[in-house]
């Protein structure tokens, strides 16, 4: 639904992204991850049909951005991270406008806007005046707009900056609803959203895609180890050089609360029994014993930090 193939763009001598290539299929939910200035605005752009690629090509739902370009955009619902609104009409005014300059008919608009309005959480300020909406408020307006024609594919860029946390649920709900019937790519700063909403992750660094795929495929793919966080009652000196001497523990570290390690054992092994054993055989008093899991936000900062070497 969403293709990008080599996509190069400069700004003068400056290069923004080289060679972005990914896929997006029909139906799935998929992050847009990166540091400021990774080059997430410049590819949202070029495949909304905003500005060309300096090389490369974008087709989106079937059409190609430089040869199709009308019909492609007919095919998309864009949200940018600052919502252009024009903040002396009322809601309901600015999503007709909207609809009218997307050439659609009375009846059609009239079912659309009652949806989205409904859907956005809008029903009790859809006749206030704009300029009179939180931030929050004009974020939802921003994605009506987007939604308005019922486009088979959302681009959404921030979609939740500024709003609560009651809000951010609700449009994280309202996002992972629209799986399915709509391709959406969005773009966010706050990890844990993705996590919680999209079935897929592109992460881009430096104007390059340095990952791809399910924030679990992503975790085993960075991960050198297997880690357990135990804790232990009778907490001495000896406790962290005994654990490593535990065939298969390569580390231990302390870990932040008391009487707690971070013991770290070679990838594919459990020993969980094996560890639960020893301590308890060293009357050490075994309080806690779980696996640690990487997050998405472990996954990012090791892709995205210049020290690791990823250009």
């Amino acid at each position: 639904m969403i293709e990008a193939h080599g996509l190069t763009k400069y700004y003068g001598l400056h290069l923004a992204i080289t060679d972005v290539s990914f896929h997006i299929k029909e139906g799935e939910i998929v992050a847009f991850l990166g540091p400021n200035a990774a080059g997430k605005t410049t590819t949202m752009r070029i495949l909304t049909g905003y500005m060309p690629p300096t090389f490369g090509t974008a087709r989106v739902a079937g059409f190609d951005l430089a040869d199709h370009s009308l019909e492609a955009r007919r095919n998309i619902g864009y949200m940018p991270e600052t919502t252009s609104l024009y903040t002396d009409m009322r809601v309901t005014q600015y999503l007709r406008f909207c609809g009218r300059l997307r050439h659609m008919g009375k009846a059609q608009l009239a079912e659309r806007m009652e949806y989205v309005v409904e859907r956005c959480g809008l029903s009790e300020r859809a006749n206030s005046i704009i300029a009179t909406l939180s931030l929050g408020f004009r974020q939802r307006v921003g994605l009506a707009q987007a939604m308005l024609h019922d486009p088979p594919v959302l681009i959404l860029d921030e979609p939740t900056v500024g709003l609560d946390p009651k809000q951010i649920i609700e449009v994280r709900n309202l996002i992972k609803g629209l799986a399915g019937d709509h391709t959406v790519m969005l773009s966010t700063h706050i990890l844990p959203e993705a996590q919680m909403t999209c079935e897929r992750v592109i992460i881009i660094n430096r104007g390059q895609i340095v990952a791809e795929g399910s924030p679990e495929a992503l975790t085993a793919q960075i991960r050198e180890a297997e880690t357990l966080l135990i804790t232990v009652r009778d907490d001495n000196d000896i406790v962290a050089r005994q654990l490593k001497d535990i065939p298969q523990v390569i580390g231990v570290r302390r870990a932040e609360q008391p009487g707690g390690y971070y013991v770290d054992t070679a990838v594919g092994t459990d020993l969980r029994a094996e560890i639960a054993e020893f301590i308890v055989g060293k009357g050490w008093g075994l309080l806690e014993l779980q696996p640690v899991e990487l997050s998405l936000e472990d996954v990012f900062l090791e892709l995205t930090t210049e020290e690791k070497g990823v250009a």
